[in-house]
């Protein structure tokens, strides 16, 4: 299959490209420097120059493809719209993906998030539809639910579109994300902590999982789903915390509700870091066969590469 990836550079899309190439995909990613043109090629992927602001030529690599991966984003817009910005700027990429893929049954696997909160005091399932974009929910969640929901919807127009659900923290020896923020507030601070009792569940996954299903879900998955890249359940924040805390050597310590909020302990973190974010893979599991075969994160985090400073002076 001729495959067309985007954010071929990024943290997943670094694992998606190998991941498609040992299973005898040609992958063709999207670069838009000569830095990055370099690392696709690196990666095993043929090199097609442009950015994601030009629509037209997504489009074009898009017929000329046999399936589309996407996980770019538009980082130019960080700098001065932030994540708000950047969501918001997927829309007209989907939508484009949609005029170039209509009426082909070709597949086309975006990249979503289980940054939604549990739903009735269940595990989110892969079933349940992103949330309804009134009311409570606004910002970013919002127009990300728009996202996803724009995706799902192009499979009335004969794509083979689905969301992969990615956890809130995807973990692996190049991983930037939240888990590196959260030891260098540690760090910072002198003590791990966690909010309130600690129990609320948030859910990790390991890059190389997260690979693999975005293969399975371009090579068979069915239009108008979601498929959740997470270990099963969750884990408490609590025990985050205590993996941290043990690995740096630093006390471990409730933050109270009152405490929590800027100038606390997690600052403009704080909204995010007390929701439950516990979430279910086993119709992904079911319908894909996919299993996740690499480390959990608390044995992740036992594998050193988080901590080399504190490995170092120890």
């Amino acid at each position: 299959m001729r495959v067309f990836v985007t954010g071929g550079t990024g943290h997943s899309g670094s694992y998606i490209i190998p991941e498609l190439v040992a299973a005898g995909h040609e992958v063709t990613g999207l670069a838009r420097s000569d830095q990055a043109a370099a690392a696709l090629s690196a990666l095993g992927a043929k090199v097609r120059r442009g950015d994601l602001q030009d629509l037209d030529r997504l489009k074009e690599a898009a017929a000329a493809s046999d399936g589309v991966i996407h996980v770019g984003h538009r980082q130019d817009l960080l700098p001065s719209g932030g994540m708000n910005a950047v969501a918001a700027a997927e829309i007209p990429i989907m939508l484009a993906y949609g005029e170039a893929l209509a009426g082909t049954g070709k597949p086309l696997v975006a990249a979503g998030s289980i940054g939604s909160p549990g739903r009735l005091g269940r595990p989110t399932t892969e079933d349940d539809p992103a949330l309804p974009v009134g009311g409570e929910h606004k910002g970013t969640l919002r127009v990300r639910n728009d996202v996803e929901a724009a995706v799902i919807g192009l499979a009335e127009q004969g794509v083979r579109s689905s969301i992969v659900r990615i956890a809130n923290i995807m973990h692996s020896t190049s991983d930037v994300g939240f888990l590196p923020m959260l030891i260098a507030l540690a760090k910072e601070k002198g003590f791990a902590g966690y909010p309130g009792d600690g129990a609320n569940l948030w859910n990790a996954v390991h890059v190389r999982d997260v690979a693999s299903l975005f293969r399975l879900a371009l090579e068979q998955g069915a239009a108008g789903k979601y498929w959740h890249g997470v270990e099963d359940g969750g884990i408490p924040f609590r025990e985050i915390a205590e993996a941290i805390g043990s690995r740096l050597g630093l006390p471990v310590v409730s933050i109270p509700a009152d405490e929590l909020m800027v100038p606390g302990y997690f600052g403009f973190l704080a909204n995010v870091v007390t929701q439950n974010y516990s979430a279910s893979n086993l119709i992904t599991r079911r319908t894909l066969g996919w299993e996740p075969l690499q480390p959990r994160l608390i044995a992740d985090l036992g594998n050193g590469y988080y901590f080399p400073a504190h490995l170092e002076g120890s």
